[in-house]
């Protein structure tokens, strides 16, 4: 649907802006709101996470803004070099996009974008949210969260992405794009 390159950095932008945020939102509340609110005997989960100074990224602890502005920056690098590019070379090896309806090539780029992007930033955040210390680092343990980081993300980055966010993104992009691109073709 982006026609260029200044398009497509919207789109990703768009995208990660929307998706960031119900990740996070995921990971603190659904994940792991219990735990945190078993931990410091808390009501409720902010209280929680501000009963605990933060959520630790590598091992300090950081207000909730801070994992949103490193979860962004992770993610906007990741889909605009990675994550699109790819997703839509692996959509165009399945199918001729010129022959393909153009529902069917959409949805196989958001499932090959899941694809890619759940299990590297899964990696990433197994990195940078579990509390190792280079002492008692262990790879096995490493590994083990990272799987368990994507057995929890994937089904909720597949339907969420499949379903709401995509959907979503895609309306809002038409709207802010295509109503520009007919006012450029009108003037001119």
């Amino acid at each position: 649907m982006p026609q260029n390159q200044f398009q497509r950095m919207m789109f990703a932008l768009i995208t990660v802006i929307i998706t960031v945020h119900a990740y996070v939102f995921y990971s603190l509340y659904v994940i792991n709101g219990s735990i945190f609110m078993t931990i410091t005997g808390e009501s409720g989960v902010i209280s929680a996470i501000n009963a605990m100074g933060g959520v630790s990224v590598l091992g300090k602890n950081v207000p909730i803004w801070a994992v949103v502005l490193i979860e962004f920056c992770c993610a906007y690098i990741l889909e605009v070099l990675v994550g699109s590019p790819l997703s839509f070379k692996f959509a165009c090896k399945i199918f001729n996009p010129a022959e393909t309806d153009p529902v069917m090539f959409e949805t196989t780029i958001i499932c090959a974008t899941v694809g890619i992007m759940c299990p590297v930033m899964s990696f990433i955040a197994a990195i940078l949210y579990y509390p190792y210390g280079m002492s008692d680092f262990n790879v096995f343990t490493f590994f083990a969260n990272w799987l368990k980081l994507v057995c929890y993300n994937f089904p909720f980055a597949f339907f969420s992405q499949l379903f709401f966010i995509q959907p979503f993104v895609r309306t809002v992009f038409k709207r802010i794009f295509i109503r520009n691109n007919v006012r450029e073709k009108v003037h001119a």
